[in-house]
C-alpha cells in the first residue's frame, strides 16, 4: 500500500523515516527551502533555521515524555542520515519558585537528570547571565543543548530515502478523503495520507481554521570569534518572563557569521490563512519585537559584545488544547501537526506517533 506524507518539515520527515524503516512504501512530498524568502510566493517552513533548544525538562510532563523519546534517537538519526544536527552544550531553565516547582515535578515524573542551582549557584556557574532576584535553575549537562532544525530535516530526509522512501519536491495544494493529492506538478493517489504541514495544514485539508498560527520574530545578535570563545560554555536557556523567551548560545549560520539568537514575542499576532502566513515570512519580522528582544538580552547579558542586530520571521502552530494534533480524520487521511512552540526538539517522536497511525492501517509496526 502506498503512503503519502504531506509536508517535509520536522514531523513529516520523521514520519517518513519511521515508516520507510518499517518497510512501508512511502512518498514524502514538500518543497525545498526557497533561495530568497523575500521574493518567494509559495509555501514556507519554520525549520529554515540553525538553532532550536533541545532539553528534557519542561513544565508539562507530556513534553518531557516526547522529548526524552526523541533525544534518545538523535544519534541513530545522525548515523542513518549522515548529517550531524545536535550540539550537546547543555540546557538551563531558570525562574521563580512556583515556575521551577512545575519543572521539577515534571522532571521527577520522568527521571530527568538535571543539576539544581539556587540564585548563588546560577551566578557562579553562569556569570554572563543576570537573572532577577530569587530565581533558581535546573541545568541539564548531558543530552541537551541545541539542534539545527534545517539539518535535522536533512538527516531525517536522507535516512528516509536510504530506507527506500521517495522524495517529491513540490508543493501540495489539497488532499481528499479518497486519497488524492493535488500538487503543483499534478495529482498523485495514495492508499494512506499523513498531513504534517504545520501552519499550512488547515488550508491543505480544506477545513475551517483549527490551528492558531502566530507570527514570531527572532533576533540575531552577531558576535565575533573572541566573544564566541568567551561564551563557549554557554548553554541554551529558557527563563521565566512574560514573553516566554528562549536563548541560543553562539551558533555559526550559513552566512559565515556567529549569532546568539533570542526569541519571545510580547503578544500573539494570529495569521489567518496561507496568504497572511506567506506575507509574514516575506516581511522578515517585526522591528518593534526585535528592539524589545534587544532590550531583554542587554538586561540578561550586559557584558555581551554585540556587533550587529538582525531579525527573522517564523511562525508557530497551536492547537486548541495546546497538545499536538495526532489523529485520524478518516479511513485514508490522518494528521500530525501542532508543535505548540515546543515541537522541534521532540519532532522525531511526534512524527513517529503520526506514522504509527498510518502503520496500523497498512499492517506495519512503527
Amino acid at each position: 500500500m502506498k503512503v503519502g506524507i504531506i509536508g517535509r518539515g520536522l514531523m513529516g520527515s520523521a514520519a517518513a523515516r519511521h515508516l520507510a524503516k518499517a518497510g512501508a512504501d512511502v512518498t514524502l512530498i514538500g518543497p525545498s527551502e526557497p533561495a530568497d524568502k523575500r521574493s518567494h510566493r509559495g509555501a514556507f517552513g519554520s525549520h529554515y533555521d540553525e538553532g532550536r533548544i533541545t532539553r528534557h525538562n519542561a513544565s508539562n510532563p507530556f513534553w518531557v515524555e516526547v522529548s526524552k523519546a526523541s533525544i534518545a534517537r538523535y544519534e541513530e538519526i545522525e548515523e542513518e542520515g549522515g548529517v550531524a544536527f545536535f550540539a550537546e552544550v547543555g540546557a538551563l531553565m531558570a525562574g521563580g519558585d512556583a515556575w521551577m516547582a512545575r519543572v521539577d515535578a515534571a522532571a521527577a515524573a520522568h527521571g530527568v537528570e538535571s543539576h539544581a542551582l539556587d540564585s548563588g549557584g546560577l551566578a557562579e556557574t553562569f556569570p554572563y547571565f543576570e537573572f532577577p532576584g530569587g530565581y533558581s535553575g535546573a541545568y541539564e549537562r548531558r543530552r541537551a543543548g541545541h539542534v539545527s532544525p534545517r539539518r535535522l530535516v536533512a538527516a531525517q530526509t536522507a535516512a528516509a530515502t536510504r530506507h527506500g522512501a521517495t522524495l517529491v519536491e513540490t508543493e501540495v495544494r489539497s488532499v481528499t478523503e479518497g486519497g488524492a493529492v493535488e500538487t503543483s506538478q499534478g495529482r498523485i493517489s495514495f492508499d494512506q495520507i499523513l498531513v504534517t504541514a504545520g501552519g499550512w495544514t488547515d488550508a491543505i485539508l480544506g477545513r475551517p481554521a483549527m490551528l492558531d498560527v502566530y507570527a514570531r520574530t527572532v533576533a540575531l545578535f552577531e558576535i565575533d570569534a573572541g566573544e564566541a570563545a568567551r561564551l563557549k560554555s554557554m548553554p541554551s536557556l529558557v527563563w521565566e518572563a512574560p514573553e516566554d523567551p528562549y536563548l541560543l548560545p553562539p551558533i555559526m549560520y550559513p552566512d559565515g557569521k556567529t549569532y546568539v539568537k533570542l526569541g519571545g514575542d510580547p503578544e500573539d499576532v494570529r495569521l489567518d490563512g496561507p496568504q497572511a502566513v506567506g506575507d509574514w515570512f516575506r516581511s522578515g519580522g517585526n522591528a518593534d519585537v526585535r528592539d524589545r528582544l534587544e532590550e531583554m538580552i542587554r538586561a540578561l547579558m550586559p557584558s555581551l559584545d554585540i556587533r550587529s542586530v538582525t531579525m527573522d520571521a517564523c511562525v508557530t502552530s497551536w492547537t486548541p488544547d495546546r497538545m499536538p494534533e495526532i489523529r485520524r480524520l478518516g479511513e485514508r487521511v490522518a494528521v500530525c501537526t501542532g508543535g505548540n512552540g515546543a515541537g522541534a526538539k521532540c519532532s522525531d517522536e511526534l512524527g513517529r506517533r503520526g506514522a504509527a497511525l498510518v502503520g496500523e492501517k497498512i499492517g506495519v509496526a512503527v
